[in-house]
């Protein structure tokens, strides 16, 4: 369902089967199989092993430094569970904040 370097990839593959109504129901009178992924909850950051701190410029993206340092720009996720983030665009909106890289794990 998701490339293996996918943050969702390592969650839990799950299914409901939706109640039937009259008007959505199949011809067995059952309702639809839906699958879906776990919650995916953040790891605790400090507890992570730190690989380096950067200091952000006012020209950084964080695509841009997930490329640099970890090798691929959509590992950005990688460095949000790192300083505990869950909007991106925070940790480079403030030129000279610390941001911690942790290892890939």
């Amino acid at each position: 369902m998701f490339e293996p370097s996918s943050r969702y990839a390592n969650c839990e593959d799950l299914q409901m089967q939706t109640s039937s109504s009259s008007s959505s129901s199949s011809s067995s009178g059952e309702g639809k199989i839906v699958q879906y992924k776990a919650r995916r909850f953040l790891p605790p950051y400090k507890s992570m092993t730190l690989l380096q701190e950067v200091t952000v410029t006012s020209s950084d993206r964080l695509d841009i430094l997930a490329a640099r340092i970890i090798g691929d720009p959509e590992q950005y996720w990688r460095i949000c569970d790192a300083n505990d983030i869950l909007h991106p665009m925070e940790l480079t909106s403030e030129p000279g904040r610390q941001i911690r890289i942790a290892v890939p794990w």
